[in-house]
């Protein structure tokens, strides 16, 4: 039995996407970076505080899935937006900018934990002050980490993806389709 610890629509549809059986589980763990903290060790501890909270919620038998995603500009890491405000001053910030997704999945079942690490490079264009404003407005920024949807109207921001589309999305598909087979679960 697998289960998704996670609150995610996006996660959810895209492990429908590759074919796997899943329950979901709401679980709630903060989500604050500690100083020394590198973007990748917290994004990493994060996604398995998720996975050991789902398993603490199921029992040791099953398998619990989960990830983290954050996008990340020189060292500074942008979660989800907190309001319109938060939502432009990110996008302003990544405008004209190359900047790093990174998504960490861990499955663990028991005292076993595996993880696997997605890192992609995104450059957005140059966006004006209306460019800005109008995406903020759609409402499509909030609950997004960096504050942009590469599925939805974030699109148009992107001028280049260097790695995983579903990555930034918040999932990326290969490294969990590869994660789940040494756990026994095969995708499709």
């Amino acid at each position: 039995m697998l289960y998704l610890a996670s609150q995610s629509p996006r996660r959810r549809q895209l492990l429908e996407q590759i074919g796997v059986a899943f329950t979901p589980l709401d679980v709630d763990v903060p989500e604050q970076r500690a100083a020394g903290e590198s973007p990748v060790e917290y994004v990493s501890r994060v996604a398995r505080d998720k996975a050991r909270a789902g398993v603490a919620g199921v029992g040791n038998g099953a398998v619990v899935l989960s990830a983290d995603t954050e996008v990340v500009l020189d060292d500074e890491v942008f979660g989800k937006p907190a309001d319109a405000a938060d939502a432009t001053a990110m996008l302003r910030k990544l405008s004209g900018r190359t900047h790093e997704t990174i998504s960490v999945v861990w499955a663990v079942q028991g005292e076993r934990a595996q993880s696997e690490t997605c890192v992609s490079r995104v450059r957005f264009a140059s966006l004006s002050d209306e460019d800005i404003a109008a995406y903020v407005a759609s409402g499509e920024p909030f609950g997004r980490a960096g504050a942009y949807a590469i599925q939805g109207r974030g699109a148009t921001l992107i001028e280049h993806l260097e790695g995983s589309f579903t990555g930034v999305m918040g999932l990326p598909v290969f490294e969990t389709a590869r994660l789940l087979r040494r756990f026994g679960i095969t995708p499709g």
